[in-house]
């Protein structure tokens, strides 16, 4: 009975004993936690802005579930996720890893001149037909084939012409009667017979018959065909050469369609050949053919250049330059168009580490640059290297690009500096003066020069006054805003 009693006292203590260091862990974990410290928010506890797919994340939902688009479930946009501004924030260190290079959108001159690639070709307009006057057989060729370059008058073939043998005797017949009206009456037959003037003096002088012609070419050139051999017949009217002349050739330019405006008639242009390195080749475009090719999607403009001394030959390869005007236009770099096919897009680099898609409206092309037509302004910076991982993250977060036609942000007005100074020197768009400290930029007092924001500032001042003025400090220099002259 004693061990009984001793052994539930013994149960009796240890259970206290457990209680307390039970009720002991517990103050100690309450104590552990700050008074007043706030509990960390729970998912429950936060505000659900709605449901996404991470893969699509443009389409929003209103309730939890599977992806449409993906076997997953969709994720939560919370409240306290929302960004507090425009735009997507990337944090500086991952900006600096990226490589992110920024530019500034400024105004200057864009090249409208146009690069294309073209083929020296023939002048069709310089042809001309050999033909054989009268019916006739070829007694003699000297020799000639297509592709050889010939000199004008330059002989092709001798033609024996059975007809003209009678009608030189019957002129010669008339020509010893001294009759001058039947002399010219036979010597007219003679040229309506196709007789060349050469040959008609040369049997008037003569006296004897010559029936026997040769067909030389009326210019000089290259023979593109030659339809005469020896022992032939030939008809009246035949065609026996063709000659191309080669004193001016073309050169047939491949403009791409969207820089066809960019060329018109009249314009100038200069031409390299890799035969010839170091040398350029001027001429003007004459036309523009009407039909484009559908396979490359290029214009033929016609260029017509002087070729003198024979060196352009049809079929050489040469580079084009057609001239143009420098045109002032906005423009950015062009590694900072977004081109997704649908629209085109700029990062935009906003103040605060903040960076946001913008919708633009692109033209021309040239040395790097991309001329803007709408969608941003002069001052605005955007992103020049690393703009495709920016503009994913800001797709992924769900931020709308600006659209065309939306307003750029207002930039804060420059601070003015005003103080007190002597004007000491007037220039057309500068002056200097001595002025006081200007404490709000911890200036001390100094003689230095300024620029005038408008020449009209100082009109009526001279060197000596005494001015009070205000400035800026602008990214030119020190900007005079407003100066009027004091009393000394």
């Amino acid at each position: 009975m004693t061990r009984f009693k001793t052994s539930r006292a013994g149960l009796i203590a240890a259970s206290a004993l457990s209680a307390a260091a039970l009720a002991g862990g517990v103050l100690i974990g309450r104590a552990t936690t700050p008074a007043g410290a706030p509990a960390g928010p729970t998912a429950e506890s936060r505000k659900v802005l709605y449901w996404y797919d991470p893969m699509v994340p443009g389409q929003r939902f209103e309730r939890p579930g599977k992806s449409p688009y993906m076997d997953m479930p969709l994720v939560a946009k919370y409240a306290d996720e929302a960004p507090p501004g425009p735009g997507v924030q990337i944090d500086p260190a991952k900006v600096q890893n990226l490589g992110v290079r920024t530019a500034t959108i400024e105004r200057g001159t864009l090249p409208s001149g146009v690069t294309a690639t073209g083929v020296i070709d023939f002048n069709e307009r310089d042809v001309a037909v050999v033909q054989a006057k009268a019916a006739g057989f070829v007694q003699r060729v000297y020799g000639r084939a297509p592709g050889d370059v010939v000199g004008a008058g330059a002989p092709l073939a001798d033609v024996l012409v059975p007809e003209w043998a009678g009608a030189q005797g019957e002129f010669l017949a008339v020509r010893r009667t001294g009759d001058a009206a039947l002399i010219r009456a036979a010597r007219q037959r003679l040229q309506l017979l196709g007789m060349p003037p050469g040959l008609i003096a040369s049997v008037e002088r003569s006296g004897q018959v010559r029936n026997v012609a040769t067909v030389t070419t009326p210019s000089g050139g290259v023979i593109k065909s030659l339809g005469v051999r020896s022992g032939m017949t030939v008809a009246a009217g035949q065609t026996l050469a063709e000659v191309n002349g080669l004193g001016r050739v073309w050169l047939n330019a491949a403009v791409p369609e969207a820089a066809a405006g960019l060329v018109q008639p009249g314009q100038t242009v200069t031409a390299t050949l890799a035969a010839y390195p170091g040398q350029t080749f001027s001429g003007r475009v004459t036309a523009i053919l009407p039909q484009a090719e559908a396979e490359s999607r290029t214009l033929t403009a016609r260029v017509e250049l002087p070729n003198p001394d024979g060196r352009l030959r049809p079929g050489m390869f040469a580079t084009v330059q057609f001239g143009g005007v420098a045109q002032p236009a906005l423009l950015v770099p062009s590694e900072a168009v977004i081109r997704t096919g649908r629209r085109t897009l700029v990062m935009l680099a906003d103040p605060g580490g903040r960076y946001t898609p913008a919708e633009v409206r692109v033209g021309r092309e040239a040395g790097g640059r991309t001329e803007v037509l709408a969608g941003l302004s002069a001052g605005e910076k955007v992103v020049a290297s690393g703009q495709f991982l920016l503009d994913s993250e800001a797709s992924l977060s769900g931020v709308q690009a600006r659209p065309l036609g939306a307003p750029a942000p207002l930039k804060a007005a420059a601070a003015l500096h005003e103080s007190v100074g002597r004007v000491e020197q007037i220039a057309p768009d500068r002056v200097t003066l001595s002025h006081e400290p200007v404490p709000a930029i911890q200036w001390p007092a100094m003689t230095m020069q300024f620029r005038l924001a408008d020449p009209a500032l100082a009109r009526g001042l001279k060197a000596g006054d005494r001015v009070n003025f205000a400035f800026e400090q602008a990214p030119a220099g020190p900007t005079v805003r407003r100066m009027n002259r004091v009393s000394p």
